[in-house]
């Protein structure tokens, strides 16, 4: 796995933060990558949050130790979410500020962009977040926002399927 995304265009990406929505989200995301046959960028971000610790600080180079952190939380996502039926082009995106802005600038080269509807933020009791609010203004491409009653059964692209059902 690398960091580069593959041709313009021909991915997909979706955003994860380790909420329940996020892992819906990502199902999805692998499911239309597939069906799409397109990478698949899995994206999470570090705010100034994650960099503040009430006591003991590990030592070193945080900013390093955390982004390798979120990596193999994303890798431990990825192989729950599919085991051994992992997406074939999959990149991990680890990202530095407002996740609103780093899934909207994803989204200038991807065919589709999947964000869960609510993360792990303060306001539980909105019906759609701030991230999934602001994709859906801002993206450069088709966005998906999963709820929680979403399964991973992607809708068929050809609108005679959908016609003949």
């Amino acid at each position: 796995m690398d960091n580069q995304s593959t041709s313009p265009a021909r991915r997909v990406v979706v955003g994860v933060d380790g909420s329940d929505y996020s892992s819906k989200a990502l199902q999805l995301a692998g499911a239309y990558s597939t069906d799409l046959h397109a990478g698949l960028d899995v994206v999470t971000c570090l705010s100034r949050h994650d960099f503040y610790f009430a006591a003991f600080p590990p030592t070193g180079d945080l900013s390093t130790e955390l982004e390798e952190e979120a990596r193999r939380g994303i890798e431990e996502l990825l192989d729950r979410t599919f085991g051994t039926r992992r997406p074939a082009d999959v990149h991990i995106r680890v990202h530095h500020g407002s996740a609103t802005s780093a899934l909207v600038e994803e989204s200038r080269q991807a065919l589709l962009l999947v964000v869960g509807r609510r993360g792990r933020g303060a306001m539980k009791n909105q019906i759609m977040g701030s991230v999934s609010a602001g994709c859906a203004s801002h993206a450069y491409c088709p966005v998906l926002i999963v709820g929680d009653g979403a399964d991973n059964t992607v809708p068929s692209p050809n609108p005679a399927e959908v016609a003949s059902s």
